[in-house]
């Protein structure tokens, strides 16, 4: 796995690299389908938090798509944001996904890492996300927390019967 981990690096995304994004999430997510729109509009209102992970002259094998929100909320899946909070203060992570033979290299964690930095640099005191598919444990790893919140119940039910709020202080 190290020569592969060596080969991977994560760059911004470009409008060019959306429909690979697209077709790995249709693959990745078969649960969370999100129409194309969204992925259009996340790489539009906030370009610098949208990440590939390329591999040398293989294509891509990940993405990132974060933004900066309103802490305990999160967007409804598959819906447009309109535009960003004015006064966001949460950085929230919408998706990081990896197609299987990324798994295992240390991307994950280094997009986590590299997402915090930006998100400290950028002024924000949190991250936020909702864990599925029973990620709970690999964020707990990266520094996030369970959040337990009544307020939330209803909102994370429409990812899924396991969907967790969780957030992860940076300072």
């Amino acid at each position: 796995m190290a020569s592969v981990q060596n080969t991977m690096n994560w760059r911004l995304m470009e409008a060019a690299d959306l429909a690979s994004v697209i077709d790995m999430a249709a693959v990745i997510h078969t649960d969370f389908h999100e129409d194309d729109i969204v992925y259009h509009e996340r790489l539009s209102l906030y370009g610098k938090g949208c990440l590939v992970l390329e591999g040398a002259g293989n294509g891509l094998f990940g993405y990132a798509i974060t933004h900066p929100w309103r802490l305990y909320t999160m967007p409804a899946l598959n819906s447009e944001l309109g535009q960003l909070p004015e006064e966001p203060t949460t950085y929230y992570l919408h998706d990081i996904a990896l197609l299987p033979q990324s798994r295992g290299t240390g991307a994950a964690g280094r997009i986590v890492s590299i997402l915090a930095g930006h998100a400290a640099e950028s002024g924000f005191e949190t991250m936020s996300l909702v864990a599925v598919n029973g990620s709970s444990g690999f964020w707990q790893k990266q520094g996030f927390t369970i959040v337990d919140r009544p307020d939330l119940e209803a909102k994370l039910r429409t990812y899924s019967d396991d969907a967790r709020f969780m957030l992860r202080q940076l300072r």
